[in-house]
């Protein structure tokens, strides 16, 4: 159940992420639902290429695609006057998306009994690869690749579940809204990983 729970407010939070980038970049409607459709299956896919799971396994999971087109359809017929709430509401829908497929990519290559770093390498690649995929489509920067805090948060929820830390299903739950709590801090208050510019100053 839990494992459900997540993937549906992983699917929906990242459908809709990749909606709006696309409706600010201004494509046509299919360019809408593609890179929605994208932002939400395209970590999953990358993961799935990585631990061993055909990449057609995307194609059982029939009702996240409709629950996709769903959110996809709601928000390109939402109002103008509400979507312009994007900028406040845009990060915020991207930590849940974060967070919920970091913990589900963990899981599942936990139960293929994956060592702990292959568990957080799937957390991140789940959690972020969407969104990468989303930003490069876009003409823009990966968010992931900013020296704002991002990943970082998927390494921990990998790490945690892959060292047995965290099980259970309030478990899980409390680490999924730790987790979405720490990535609205981190960008709320500019949170930055160390970084160093090879530009010439002055």
């Amino acid at each position: 159940m839990t494992w459900e729970v997540l993937s549906i407010v992983g699917t929906i939070a990242f459908a809709v992420s990749g909606a709006i980038v696309a409706m600010e970049e201004e494509y046509d409607i299919l360019g809408v639902y593609i890179l929605g459709i994208v932002t939400a299956f395209g970590g999953g896919a990358v993961r799935n290429l990585l631990i061993g799971v055909p990449v057609s396994a995307l194609w059982e999971q029939g009702m996240l695609f409709q629950i996709a087109l769903l959110s996809i359809t709601a928000v390109f017929i939402f109002p103008n006057n509400l979507l312009k709430h994007w900028r406040r509401w845009g990060n915020f829908f991207d930590a849940v998306g974060l967070s919920a497929f970091a913990i589900q990519g963990a899981l599942y290559a936990s139960e293929m009994s994956h060592p702990l770093s292959a568990v957080i390498v799937a957390a991140v690649l789940t959690g972020s690869g969407g969104g990468m995929i989303r930003d490069l489509l876009a003409g823009r920067k990966p968010l992931v690749l900013r020296s704002e805090i991002y990943a970082v948060w998927a390494v921990m929820c990998g790490a945690a579940i892959g060292l047995g830390v965290v099980s259970t299903a309030i478990e899980l739950y409390t680490l999924f809204i730790l987790t979405t709590s720490l990535r609205v801090l981190s960008y709320s208050y500019k949170w930055r990983l160390p970084n160093r510019s090879l530009r010439a100053q002055g």
